[in-house]
């Protein structure tokens, strides 16, 4: 039996929308709504929420979450992740479950993290769903991946891939940010140096395929929108309201 510890990264440092993980919808922050979501999955052996920021701690503990501060120096969530990892060694799968998805769905969770414990010679597994007719795959901040016939991401980027050359009919997949770990790899992960496809993409997640590692994709029919700014906090508020999901 895999142990799989999941891990909601909670900076309170963001560019465009500082504090965003204690934004308030209804009458929780943010992170609440994730941290509930992920503790209803069936695959979780055990739940943490990581910061860097007294503030995120004392919020999170207030509706009973168990919270590990981590170091301020962290570039990515998945460095904070690796700390995490560090820290708590008895577990196999580390998942990194966003603090900026409110509306993570559990079987979106748990999805991913079954297919890591299915696929064990892939050392990390992700998400994806086709894009909505009402949203534009041209857009560079929606990142696109393209998927093997056994679901292994083959390219992830933010121009539209694949290209229509022959305007065939093709799924476009939008990437969703949650990923599934196998623990070593992770640390592993952490000492490759940046690759140029990374650099250029600006994704990080790309440092693992041109390092000829494997990242399976469990795929979903839909997902709700994560929040980058103020605009889509109101915009994800809206969403909950009209689906009767704020508290």
């Amino acid at each position: 039996m895999a142990s799989v510890l999941g891990v909601i990264p909670a900076r309170y440092g963001s560019t465009r929308f500082p504090g965003k993980v204690l934004a308030k919808i209804g009458s929780w922050p943010m992170v609440r709504y994730v941290y509930e979501a992920a503790k209803q999955c069936t695959t979780l052996n055990h739940l943490v929420i990581a910061t860097d920021d007294e503030r995120v701690r004392d919020a999170v503990q207030e509706f009973g979450a168990e919270c590990l501060m981590t170091g301020e120096h962290h570039k990515s969530g998945t460095d904070r992740l690796a700390e995490v990892a560090d820290y708590f060694k008895q577990y196999d799968t580390i998942v990194n479950i966003q603090g900026d998805e409110p509306g993570i769905e559990p079987d979106l969770i748990d999805g991913v993290v079954q297919l890591k414990i299915d696929h064990p010679e892939w050392e990390a597994t992700t998400a994806a769903r086709p894009f909505n007719d009402n949203e534009d795959p041209l857009q560079p901040n929606r990142v696109k991946v393209t998927l093997s016939r056994k679901q292994r991401a083959l390219y992830f980027s933010r121009s539209l891939i694949p290209f229509p050359r022959n305007k065939t009919s093709q799924n476009v997949y939008l990437h969703l940010g949650i990923y599934a770990y196998q623990r070593d790899f992770l640390l592993r992960f952490q000492t490759l140096p940046h690759s140029l496809l990374e650099d250029t993409e600006s994704l990080e997640q790309l440092r693992v395929l041109e390092n000829d590692y494997n990242m399976g994709v469990f795929l979903v029919d839909g997902s709700l929108p994560g929040v980058d700014t103020a605009e889509d906090l109101a915009n994800i508020a809206g969403i909950f309201k009209q689906k009767g999901l704020l508290r």
